[in-house]
């Protein structure tokens, strides 16, 4: 037996509404925007036959009850696109709907016809088309549209009235009003998790308060890293450190009585993720702290270590979160090939593991609800996708402008998943990327990829648990060049000072990527004033960020060619090509590198042989160029780089003053 046409479907939604973008994992994640920023979808809209159809991009955030519409624009080959702007920090929701529009199929046959009787036949339709417009539409529009409807249908000359028919105002009023019954609408409905500015741009730096004598001293240096110019100031974790098993300097495995241990072994009689070191100070220092940072435009990130020294409370409180063995201890932690025999990890398969949940989650909260917005958090890839997704909707709930970086130096589908779970930023693969075709590759993966819909880079030269092997052979050169390019490349960056800026370069070991004597495991005396210090530097490339809009970003960077190896050359621009920066980069710390430029003028905002200025923001060096090709080159001894902010439209001598 044949079943009855349209028992399952509706029949006469006959548009087709197929691969939008932007989309993550077909919907089941949300992509990431900031607010004040554009949205743009595109999505391929078709029908059978040749009737004429309309598109209209649908939005509204999770709250909302009515969707507001923009229009959609055919791009070609039945590509549509519309755009909308986020307004405010929360999750949208968006889709594409379409119909098939018999008015504008009726307009557009309505220019060929030629017979009198077929123009006739043709107003009358439109006719009746307008007045059934007209019963759509509210009052004051019902009115126009039926005066519209009665001048079709009238007596008058023919062309006179088909010149009515394609009149603009009417053809405003009836898209307006067009009859929506069979439209398609695509599913799923898509979501847009929109952030604050902070989680797409921002200067980290990271410092140990211990090695200032606590907070209190640590407040003290906040003006010195302000100066600097960063945006965020990290600290490690502030917590009690266990004294089982803890670690001596460089690692060791035996501690001597005065070693203060690695802040990443949390918990001791006391206390635990919700308590500050009493060798750091009080809460009153770190309330304190918080509002020192505030009066110098820094923002607080905290690291969040979901792991226990065996002196934690959670450890005699909550056996049940933790693995025992039939010995009666717990396996330590690894994150290979690295060893951590200070550390517990938490057990999330435990059956209380609902109440282990909630508990971490009170953790984030316990520091949200005393200023701290942005968490650096450590090792998310160890513990379950599943906790993230709802810890960080849970913490977002209460507190929607509070930013997550991801400390997830792991494999690449595992760092992605965590980004598509709620993460803001993750860090990345940079610090291992160097030869031009390395930096070239990932670069362009993080800014044009599918990923970059919701994966935010943000660049660390160096951390405490890094040094590169590049930064250990390169010198001087080899610091300026990796901050050069890490406050480029990505819209957010950091440094773990002042080991950077000091050009601290000692491995524990040949072959080894930990630090001699690393601030880890011991107390370090820090001399700010080096006269080798990079700060000053530093400063101006903060500077230059700031300055310049279209560093802010990260889906603009283009890559220019340039005929030798060891030279990169890259380009941001904002959208109406009002800023432009062009940076060229020596990746030889050891000598001078030159070659020839040929530059995408188009993405450059530039057509032509028109002379145009490219002033270099670290050294105030001013070049006249004509056209794409151009000889560069840079001795890492003066500056492996330049930062240029691209000036064209020269006209007056004035403009040429500075090349005579």
């Amino acid at each position: 037996m044949t079943a009855a046409p349209g028992k399952d479907i509706e029949g006469r939604q006959r548009v087709v509404i197929e691969k939008l973008r932007p989309a993550s994992d077909c919907g089941r994640f949300p992509v990431k925007r900031i607010v004040a920023e554009r949205m743009t979808v595109e999505a391929d809209v078709f029908t059978d036959g040749h009737d004429q159809i309309q598109a209209v991009v649908k939005y509204r955030t999770r709250a909302q009850r009515r969707w507001r519409e923009v229009p959609m624009v055919p791009l070609g080959n039945d590509r549509w696109q519309g755009q909308f702007t986020v307004e405010e920090i929360d999750r949208y929701c968006y889709t594409v709907s379409a119909w098939v529009d018999p008015f504008l199929t009726w307009r557009s046959e309505l220019t060929r016809r030629s017979g009198a009787a077929d123009i006739r036949l043709a107003l009358e339709l439109g006719s009746q088309q307008v007045q059934q417009a007209a019963a759509r539409a509210r009052p004051v529009d019902a009115r126009r549209l039926s005066h519209w409807a009665e001048r079709l249908a009238g007596d008058g000359d023919l062309e006179a009235r088909r010149a009515l028919a394609l009149d603009s105002d009417l053809l405003e009023l009836m898209l307006r009003h067009a009859d929506r019954s069979f439209a398609s609408e695509y599913a799923p409905v898509q979501e847009v998790t929109v952030e604050r500015e902070r989680a797409r741009y921002g200067a980290w730096y990271e410092l140990f308060p211990r090695s200032f004598g606590g907070l209190r001293g640590a407040a003290e240096k906040l003006s010195y890293v302000s100066e600097m110019g960063f945006d965020v100031i990290y600290l490690p974790p502030i917590h009690p450190i266990g004294s089982s098993q803890r670690k001596g300097p460089n690692n060791a495995l035996a501690a001597g009585p005065d070693d203060p241990g690695s802040p990443w072994a949390i918990g001791s009689p006391d206390g635990g993720h919700k308590s500050i070191h009493p060798e750091l100070g009080t809460e009153a220092d770190f309330d304190a702290f918080i509002a020192t940072a505030a009066r110098l435009d820094l923002e607080v990130a905290l690291d969040i270590a979901f792991q226990c020294s065996p002196d934690h409370p959670y450890v005699r409180e909550h056996p049940e979160w933790f693995s025992w063995r039939p010995d009666g201890t717990v396996q330590y932690a690894e994150n290979p090939p690295k060893k951590y025999q200070d550390i517990y990890p938490f057990n999330f398969e435990t059956d209380d593991w609902q109440a282990l949940w909630r508990e971490l989650l009170s953790v984030f909260l316990h520091w949200a609800e005393r200023g701290v917005r942005i968490f650096r958090v450590d090792n998310p890839h160890t513990k379950p996708f599943p906790f993230w997704e709802w810890v960080i909707a849970e913490v977002r709930h209460r507190h929607p402008d509070t930013i997550f970086l991801a400390e997830a130096f792991t494999r690449p589908r595992v760092m992605h998943r965590l980004a598509k779970l709620g993460f803001s930023q993750s860090y990345t693969y940079f610090t291992w990327r160097n030869t031009k075709p390395e930096l070239t590759d990932y670069a362009l993966e993080l800014a044009h990829t599918e990923g970059s819909e919701y994966f935010r880079p943000n660049l660390w030269p160096n951390t405490p648990d890094i040094l590169s092997e590049y930064l250990q052979f390169g010198g001087r050169p080899a610091f300026i060049t990796r901050l050069v390019l890490a406050a480029t490349l990505s819209a957010s960056y950091g440094i773990y000072g002042p080991a950077f800026e000091l050009g601290e370069s000692e491995p524990r070991e040949p072959g080894s990527e930990e630090y001699l004597d690393s601030e880890k495991y011991q107390l370090r005396e820090w001399d700010l004033e080096r006269p080798e210090s990079l700060r000053d530097l530093i400063a101006r490339v903060n500077r230059i960020r700031r300055d310049n809009p279209a560093l802010h970003l990260n889906r603009n960077l283009r890559f220019h060619e340039i005929d030798n190896e060891q030279l990169v050359c890259y380009s941001k621009a904002t959208e109406d090509e009002d800023n432009v920066v062009l940076v060229v980069v020596n990746l030889d710390p050891h000598h001078r590198q030159g070659g020839w430029l040929t530059l995408s003028l188009n993405a450059l905002g530039l057509t032509g042989d028109e002379p145009f200025q490219m002033h270099d923001q670290l050294g105030n060096l001013r070049l006249l160029w004509h056209g794409a090709h151009n000889y560069i080159d840079l001795d890492p001894g003066i500056s492996p780089a330049h930062i240029f902010r691209l000036r064209r439209h020269l006209r007056t001598e004035r403009d040429f003053a500075y090349y005579m």
